[in-house]
């Protein structure tokens, strides 16, 4: 058993973090922003009990010193799983509600545990394949994405509109944590983990069809009729299962091959045509409110992908398209879908 510090607890990713370690007998500790968030996870996992299951309240990550207190533990934490940044282009301020809580977040996470926490040994960031693309740059035909590559992204172009803020604080976040360890060498190794668009399964109790992570946004307007005219493009062509994103978290911090790696984390290509067929195919009275027009792979090459570190180091043998469609479906419709 491992004592952990999961931050952001009540998020898309995190709570399939969340569920995997508490499956595995790992005793976790996760941040929340309020005790309703709390409780809805207590709820959501009633089997657990408070030496399996704690909460930390941080009601905003962007406060300088906001982790100090929720990384001390008796016993103390070994691995710390950083999930907690905002991926929701509902702003008003970009550098206020996407940049600074990523960044400082970030950044003021790292302080806590070299200042706080001495026994945490690996630290586990999620950023995003926003941090590696280059949108800019188009559909690059040959071009094989993996971690080497970064977004060049620059503050000024950050605060052009919200989903240029949500890509910069990704690679500005990703960069401090790098920084961080580079220059300050603390007790703990750093690993990364850079995941494209992320579907799967919901927990009911935790979201509401107005709530759901933007991917899943996707699936729910389809089963409610919202596209019958035409399917819009999937615009990033490669995604991930949120199940097989949570366990690829869990053995990054396993691993000791893993310290010191970022990890390109896709099961590959897909396309809205294809969510679309698939949905069709599960759903078979909604078929005909979802439209056949539109969605389709982009014409011609479009860039390749490198997740060969992901499968070698993890182990991670990806969920097909199908099955989580099939998996993600009755999720959504316990909600009203």
């Amino acid at each position: 058993m491992t004592r952990v510090l999961l931050t952001g607890g009540s998020g898309f990713i995190a709570v399939h973090i969340l569920e995997a370690l508490l499956a595995q007998g790992h005793s976790v500790v996760t941040t929340v922003r309020s005790e309703t968030k709390a409780q809805m996870l207590r709820d959501t996992f009633p089997e657990y009990g408070e030496d399996k299951l704690g909460f930390s309240i941080v009601a905003d990550i962007a406060e300088h010193g906001a982790f100090d207190e929720a990384v001390k533990s008796d016993p103390p934490f070994e691995w710390v799983i950083h999930t907690a940044s905002p991926f929701h282009f509902n702003i008003t301020d970009t550098k206020k509600d996407l940049l600074d809580p990523a960044i400082i977040g970030t950044t003021g996470i790292l302080k806590a545990i070299q200042n706080n926490a001495p026994s945490v040994k690996r630290v586990i960031i999620t950023s995003s394949f926003a941090a590696v693309f280059s949108p800019e740059i188009g559909n690059r035909p040959g071009y094989i994405y993996s971690e080497k590559d970064w977004n060049p992204i620059t503050e000024e172009e950050a605060i052009q509109d919200p989903p240029s803020g949500y890509r910069a604080s990704k690679t500005f976040a990703e960069k401090a944590a790098w920084e961080f360890v580079e220059k300050e060498k603390p007790n703990f190794t750093l690993s990364t983990i850079n995941p494209p668009m992320v579907f799967g399964p919901i927990h009911p109790k935790l979201q509401t069809l107005d709530s759901l992570n933007t991917s899943n946004q996707r699936i729910r307007d389809m089963m409610l009729g919202k596209l019958q005219d035409e399917i819009p493009p999937a615009g990033v062509y490669i995604w991930v299962d949120v199940r097989d994103l949570a366990l690829a978290h869990i053995r990054a911090a396993e691993r000791p091959a893993a310290a010191g790696q970022r990890f390109f984390v896709t099961a590959g290509y897909y396309s809205n045509r294809e969510l679309a067929d698939d949905i069709r195919d599960q759903l078979p009275d909604v078929a005909s409110k979802i439209s056949t027009k539109g969605g389709e792979f982009p014409e011609g090459r479009y860039f390749e992908y490198d997740n060969s570190r992901t499968k070698d180091v993890l182990g991670i043998n990806f969920r097909s398209l199908k099955e989580m469609v099939k998996d993600t479906i009755p999720t959504l419709q316990a909600i009203g879908a």
